[in-house]
């Protein structure tokens, strides 16, 4: 019998370094094809540094993002890449839920339930 469980936990890990890397690459190439387009609109540009700008209006939410990048918004697009690299851990990190849910480890899923509210509760609540 303990070979079966091990057997599961080694395709559970299998799956999860899946998760990890394909959310990593697939996060640095919409970065990448943002930072192309960023290069080519403004490539020449030369930069002040001497006042902060800070990040535009609509790049400073979550749906805001989305939606820029949508637009195909070099910025957003660029963003919306950070916010992949960012989901990815989110995504892990309830795909453990859900195997400690179907293994019946209930006290692993509470502690991954709660990582996950903990994470959650950060990308999306915004304070003043």
């Amino acid at each position: 019998m303990p070979a079966i469980q091990e057997m599961d936990d080694t395709v559970i890990d299998a799956r999860i370094s899946v998760l990890l890397r394909s959310g990593m690459i697939l996060s640095a190439i919409v970065i990448f094809i943002g930072g192309a387009l960023f290069l080519l609109h403004h490539g020449r540009s030369i930069p002040d540094y001497r006042v902060f700008h800070g990040v535009q209006a609509p790049l400073n939410n979550v749906s805001g993002i989305v939606q820029e990048a949508l637009h195909g918004h070099d910025l957003g697009i660029i963003q919306f890449g950070l916010l992949l690299l960012i989901a990815t851990p989110v995504a892990r990190v309830l795909f453990s839920v859900i195997a400690f849910w179907m293994e019946r480890d209930y006290l692993y899923v509470a502690i991954s339930g709660i990582v996950l509210v903990v994470l959650l509760y950060s990308l999306f609540v915004h304070r003043a």
